[in-house]
């Protein structure tokens, strides 16, 4: 059993459905599952998700989408004083965007032993508390 952060756009393509990687998000949340691999992510990932739902109008489907999200997701890692700190550390040290180091931070954070995104440019990203860092098209599920 692996601890696997998801980064927001994973969410994303599978709540919206997208055309090019619902599929592969779908077969790693199955397989995931298969394995008992719990999926964590952070409260921005709540956060970024749910604003492009308020910006459509929808409440309702804001309110749905969290429900399932909490449905779906291990654990919530919140930003407090000690995700904090790994965030200033992976600023100040990897010069990431604060999108991209808040979600490493609170990988991080949480021990993660895999951080999965879409953003090729976290690839290769070295950060103490998580173990790996991959792409959605890894061949590890």
């Amino acid at each position: 059993m692996s601890r696997i952060y998801w980064d927001t756009m994973l969410f994303i393509y599978w709540l919206e459905d997208h055309p090019q990687f619902a599929k592969r998000v779908g077969t790693i949340r199955t397989r995931m599952e298969e394995r008992q691999d719990q999926l964590i992510t952070g409260a921005f990932t709540f956060g970024e998700v749910l604003a492009g739902i308020y910006r459509k109008g929808s409440a309702d489907l804001a309110r749905e989408s969290r429900l399932l999200l909490e449905a779906v997701v291990s654990e919530v890692i919140p930003f407090n004083l000690e995700t904090a700190d790994h965030y200033a550390r992976i600023r100040g040290i990897l010069g990431l965007p604060p999108a991209d180091a808040i979600h490493l931070a609170s990988a991080a954070q949480a021990g993660a032993d895999l951080f999965l995104t879409n953003d090729k440019k976290l690839l290769g990203k070295l950060v103490p508390g998580i173990q790996f860092i991959a792409a959605l098209d890894t061949q590890l599920f």
